[in-house]
């Protein structure tokens, strides 16, 4: 079992800041990927940002303004959100890829229980 732990949501009004945390644990053989994907009042999950093998990927909306980087010691991302938009707010979910290696070695995705972002004035 693999468990996705997410930390440091919470409210701020426009333009602030946040910085959220993930750390994995379990039984993982080597993790492919880690991001971050939000699901707002749409109800659609997007993706936000994710690191792969060295490569950083962001959504258009949040270029310049988040940044995500892994702890890969602890097996840990981290997004740095700054300049914080009310479009921002919704629940930020945890997600990697992560190999199990074996007999039959394979990657599975991972999530974790998301985290609220409220950005209100």
């Amino acid at each position: 079992q693999v468990q996705l732990v997410e930390s440091g949501g919470g409210s701020v009004q426009p333009g602030g800041s946040l910085r959220l945390s993930c750390t994995a644990s379990g039984n993982i053989g080597s993790i492919y990927s880690m991001g971050w994907y939000r699901q707002g009042t749409e109800n659609e999950r997007e993706l936000v940002a994710s690191s792969t093998a060295g490569t950083d990927n962001y959504a258009d909306s949040v270029k310049g303004r988040f940044t995500i980087s892994r702890d890969y010691a602890k097996k840990m991302v981290h997004l740095q959100m700054n300049n914080l938009k009310p479009d921002d707010t919704g629940v930020y979910y945890c997600h990697s890829a992560i190999v199990h290696w074996g007999e039959l070695s394979h990657r599975d995705d991972y999530w974790g229980q998301g985290i609220q972002v409220t950005v209100s004035s």
